[in-house]
């Protein structure tokens, strides 16, 4: 069922969601070019655990700055403003968890199949606030160094 996506720059390959978990989680290959960085954001209804599968990805959560190397993981929880960031010379392949299930409608929903097209950004904004995620700052803010 993988369905392949571009969404803030990085591609996410959705492996699993609600209609193969009966919504438990979703289950989100992701691959971040060197550069990516996601704007600043917030998921109140689920928790996301990332597992690094190659390179380097900066994480931002709460009030910590973790960086995390191949075969390193973080957990997120519910209501933690965070952002994530490649700021090495290499791509990145993260595993994503989100449980339970929301963060693939919002891939499905308003993910491009291209790198370079825009998505739409009123249906972004209903996707969600329906699934119960905030953006609180635009790509390339960070909330500390």
């Amino acid at each position: 069922m993988a369905q392949s996506l571009w969404l803030f720059g990085s591609r996410a390959d959705i492996v699993a969601d609600h209609t193969t978990t009966t919504g438990k989680y979703d289950l989100i290959e992701a691959y971040f070019p060197v550069g990516t960085q996601t704007p600043l954001h917030r998921h109140n209804r689920y928790s996301e655990q990332l597992y690094v599968l190659q390179g380097e990805l900066t994480v931002w959560a709460g009030e910590n700055k973790v960086v995390l190397s191949t075969g390193e993981s973080l957990l997120i929880p519910a209501g933690t403003p965070h952002m994530a960031a490649v700021l090495k010379d290499q791509p990145a392949r993260v595993l994503v968890v989100a449980a339970p299930s929301g963060l693939a409608r919002l891939i499905a929903a308003v993910g491009t199949v291209g790198k370079e097209e825009v998505p739409n950004v009123e249906l972004a904004q209903r996707i969600t606030a329906e699934i119960g995620d905030e953006v609180l700052a635009p790509s390339g803010t960070r909330p500390f160094t």
